[in-house]
């Protein structure tokens, strides 16, 4: 019986921020373009292709971008937008896909292995991102091949607005030219470490002995090796927006301390927002919970655009609470869930604001890194 291979879509929304905005404003179309905080403290979170051809890249501080294109149009970016168009795509995936992962805000893995029977896989592929940009107005790339490794190099290659199939057995032939920084995981350090041993070709890296890459990255080497090779049986997990975590707390007293209850919800937002952030991830719901001391259970949750920023969720939680404590009556629990949940809380979070924001939660973060989730927190959560 011949074996069935695997059919794995990677789905890449092109510049995704910087193509919201040229929905809303057609004037910026075919002009170099960067999302982020407009002072001098900003940081790039986007830019468009136009841009790109200057050395700009995202992360990048705002000041030396527009030192090297001064007649950049610098947009504030806007984070509900984002997400309304990313909850438009994974609609419209989540109908078509039978198996989908959301890997970010505008990023898919979809699963067609067995559809070829009945589709086409590649047809179906195309046809699927026809009718994102047609339903959308969004540009989308695509990778379709064996493995979720080779099908997200195969995206990049394909853009901007484009697609590439590699077919199997092909794998390592296409890696081959490509630069050892397209391998997913492989970032700046590991990269300089590559060019230090005279490797910057994903072809040299095929050739070296995988022992050897294991006594210089430990375990991760034979990681890359595999990679390099076209090789990664990794699934494609469904996505499920009832991803979440949350926190509460059961009072030893029923109690009816509004003050403390507020007080103790904040640390939970505190808290949590922590986890999202040192977790790249963000959140698109905030729910509250209360029970009361005849055990009856309240709560209410609310919609929002993607962030992990405390002073956005914070105050929502306190809004949450004033709001679902009706009854004026003693409470036995309270308790915070943040849900609907996707990686790239790094990226999405650098448009916020002009850099105060992102800074003052940098560095929180990495005291608690250091010294403990508790060692830095708000004075009303204490």
């Amino acid at each position: 019986m011949q074996q069935q291979h695997r059919a794995i879509v990677h789905m890449d929304l092109d510049t995704f921020f910087v193509s919201c905005e040229r929905l809303t404003d057609s004037r910026l179309i075919g002009k170099p373009i960067l999302v982020g905080g407009p002072s001098d403290r900003g940081v790039v979170a986007a830019c468009s292709y136009e841009a790109r051809e200057f050395g700009i890249h995202s992360a990048m501080p705002m000041k030396l971008a527009m030192r090297r294109c001064p007649e950049a149009i610098v947009v504030s970016g806007n984070s509900e937008t984002y997400s309304k168009y990313s909850r438009m795509i994974t609609d419209i995936v989540k109908e078509a896909a039978p198996v989908y992962e959301k890997s970010s805000i505008d990023e898919f893995y979809m699963d067609f292995s067995g559809m070829d029977k009945f589709f086409g896989c590649l047809q179906y592929a195309k046809e699927l991102r026809e009718r994102i940009i047609r339903e959308s107005g969004l540009p989308i790339s695509f990778g379709l091949s064996e493995n979720k490794t080779v099908s997200k190099i195969a995206t990049g290659e394909a853009k901007p607005n484009n697609a590439i199939n590699v077919d199997y057995g092909t794998e390592r032939h296409f890696l081959a030219p490509l630069s050892i920084r397209k391998i997913p995981s492989v970032g700046l350090k590991t990269y300089q470490t590559f060019c230090g041993l005279g490797v910057k070709k994903i072809q040299t890296l095929q050739e070296m002995p995988v022992e050897l890459l294991e006594q210089v990255f430990g375990k991760s080497g034979k990681t890359i090796w595999k990679k390099a090779h076209g090789i990664d049986n990794s699934p494609v997990v469904q996505y499920s927006e009832r991803k979440s975590m949350s926190a509460e707390h059961t009072f030893e007293k029923d109690s009816i301390d509004v003050h403390q209850m507020r007080s103790l919800l904040c640390a939970m937002g505190e808290k949590l927002t922590y986890k999202l952030r040192i977790s790249n991830k963000v959140t698109a719901c905030v729910a509250v919970k209360i029970r009361y001391s005849d055990f009856q259970t309240k709560t209410l949750q609310r919609k929002i655009h993607y962030t992990a920023a405390d002073h956005e969720i914070i105050p929502l939680i306190v809004a949450l609470f004033e709001q679902l404590y009706q009854r004026r009556v003693r409470i036995r629990l309270v308790g915070v869930r943040l849900s609907h949940l996707v990686q790239g809380g790094q990226q999405i979070s650098l448009f916020t604001d002009d850099g105060k924001y992102s800074n003052l939660y940098q560095a929180m973060d990495k005291i608690r890194n250091r010294f403990g989730k508790e060692s830095v927190m708000y004075a009303r959560s204490k």
